[in-house]
């Protein structure tokens, strides 16, 4: 399949929000939220506002003439928080266009991308049913601590 990542484009933040309800995991056999879930405060937290501050970096992926995927840091006080230093990551695809490899491509363009501007960690939370857990431990990603339900992940950059 053909694809190309780049960085968002202004007029497409707006986009995250979709991305944001994609992230979502949602087990096999499990209802899925309504849209609506996006407007929580807790997940607010990933998009509201998005590109206002210098750590707001994302890339997107495009294939079909249509924007699939997208990879996004912040400083943000959400699940994955460790320190206000360290961005915090989301990913997200949409479903017809996982497992071929994109979203490993777009998570080494955006820890390159991190690495350049000198930042010495990304983090991020996944539900440990997740099968992108399986994704973040290949590209690099340590599992530091874990809840019931949650791993919490680094990616640590080397000199």
């Amino acid at each position: 399949m053909n694809y190309n990542i780049r960085k968002i484009r202004k007029e497409e933040y707006s986009l995250l929000d979709d991305f944001l309800y994609e992230a979502i995991f949602i087990p096999e056999g499990v209802e899925p939220p309504p849209k609506s879930i996006i407007n929580h405060p807790d997940l607010q937290v990933y998009v509201r506002n998005f590109g206002t501050e210098k750590d707001d970096i994302c890339f997107v992926a495009e294939a079909d003439g249509k924007v699939v995927g997208a990879v996004w840091v912040r400083i943000m006080d959400d699940y994955g928080h460790i320190d206000d230093e360290t961005p915090s990551l989301a990913i997200s695809l949409l479903s017809e266009y996982r497992n071929l490899g994109i979203g490993t491509d777009m998570m080494k363009k955006m820890l390159s991308e991190l690495k350049e501007k000198g930042y010495r960690q990304t983090s991020l939370s996944v539900q440990k049913m997740n099968y992108a857990v399986k994704m973040y431990k290949k590209v690099g990603y340590e599992i530091v601590d874990e809840s019931e339900e949650e791993y919490y992940m680094i990616y640590r950059f080397t000199a």
